[in-house]
């Protein structure tokens, strides 16, 4: 603080020498008093009187009248004090301005407070999670003051389901009443966290905020994921993966988020034993890919292990990229999969435009992109898109 305020007041004398530096740094030739420059002037006046009458332009009587009348009037101009003096007083008139100046606009900076706010702004430290937590506890405390704030209410969900604290954010949405009718996002929230709270139960009031926020916003993303979620966990996979694909359309292709869809569609795919024809109400590009089965060796069986996750991988020849990924978690084997645009990496390159692909399949033990050691793999097989009951053996260990 003290830093920045010397160059503040530097900065202020700078500008105030360099405005009244004509006043504070005037010269110090002696200066010309009133009474003087009055003396000279009249003097002039008569040199020029006389030298008409002497050019007979006027006759002496007129002469000796208007010579009388300065006379008279130079006596006057020159008999009044002499003011040289106090125009003399220039320089410290000024300089007393400019300490005036300094020492006001100092006062008013500190009683507005600007330096302190600055030296505060300086000492607070990194807001952390301690410090959000109180402020989230202050806002309740505000809140049950104001209890019929019903927007406040929803800010305060929102905010207790960001920490996690879901019991609470669930209160908060029912104390929100009305407020969250109109507002599709607010809803899904609402149906989120009432299904954390369950353990992961969709029935009775969170399908009933699902549905509302999707009557509101039929492209609503969460209210989406949430539908799909509840069809798979009741089982009606077809209808998980006609309102995932509707989900999936809306994301970025390549995104993190398109790719974990794609294994969900895959999933209950999967485990409802679907095909491209059993979910025609959600069209996809082409049903065009590549179809067939696993089997894994009997010397690696003892190796899997529950939450393993099943990965069948196609790239276009001599590509890193993957163009389709099919994750599924581990079942009985042999186990059945189908590749097609539906599981594309990006739109813009799937499947069906490729007239071969190459193909392997990977069990790892934690679903991630990047093969890590302990993974068992396959043999890459390069097959021709359309192809069915095309036959893969997990039989490696990668190292």
């Amino acid at each position: 603080m003290a830093s920045f305020f010397i160059a503040a007041f530097l900065l202020l004398v700078l500008v105030l020498l360099l405005l009244l530096r004509p006043f504070i740094f005037s010269g110090s030739a002696e200066g010309t008093s009133r009474r003087q420059m009055n003396a000279a002037i009249y003097r002039e006046e008569l040199e020029k009187l006389a030298a008409e009458h002497s050019a007979g332009t006027i006759n002496t009587q007129e002469y000796e009248m208007s010579h009388a009348e300065m006379r008279q009037r130079l006596f006057q101009d020159t008999n009044e004090e002499d003011d040289k003096a106090v125009m003399g007083s220039t320089r410290k008139v000024m300089t007393g301005l400019c300490i005036l100046i300094v020492l006001i606009s100092s006062g008013l900076y500190f009683y507005l407070g600007d330096v302190v706010r600055v030296a505060q702004k300086n000492e607070q430290k990194p807001m952390n999670q301690a410090a959000v937590e109180q402020m989230v506890s202050d806002f309740a405390l505000k809140m049950e003051k104001d209890p019929n704030n019903l927007k406040g209410w929803a800010m305060l969900g929102r905010s207790y389901r960001i920490l996690g604290r879901n019991a609470e954010a669930a209160n908060a949405f029912k104390r929100a009443g009305s407020f969250l009718n109109d507002d599709p996002e607010l809803l899904a929230e609402y149906a989120d966290t009432l299904v954390a709270v369950a353990n992961g139960n969709f029935a009775g009031k969170p399908l009933q905020l699902i549905h509302q926020a999707l009557k509101l916003d039929p492209n609503n993303l969460l209210a989406l994921w949430l539908s799909g979620t509840a069809s798979f966990t009741s089982g009606n996979y077809q209808a998980a993966v006609q309102t995932w694909q509707k989900l999936s359309q809306q994301l970025p292709p390549g995104s993190e988020e398109a790719r974990a869809i794609a294994g969900s569609i895959a999933e209950a795919r999967s485990k409802g034993g679907l095909d491209g024809s059993a979910t025609a109400s959600a069209p996809i590009a082409s049903d065009k890919g590549v179809s067939g089965s696993v089997e894994l060796s009997s010397e690696l069986k003892s190796k899997i292990k529950p939450g393993d996750v099943v990965m069948v991988i196609a790239r276009q020849p001599g590509e890193r990229m993957p163009v389709a990924v099919l994750k599924v978690p581990v079942t009985n084997f042999p186990m059945s999969f189908v590749l097609t645009d539906a599981l594309a990496m990006n739109p813009n390159n799937p499947i069906s435009k490729l007239s071969e692909v190459a193909i392997e399949v990977r069990i790892s033990k934690t679903g991630m992109a990047k093969a890590e050691a302990g993974d068992l793999l396959s043999a890459v097989q390069t097959v021709k898109v359309g192809s069915s009951q095309v036959k893969f053996l997990v039989d490696q260990v990668r190292q």
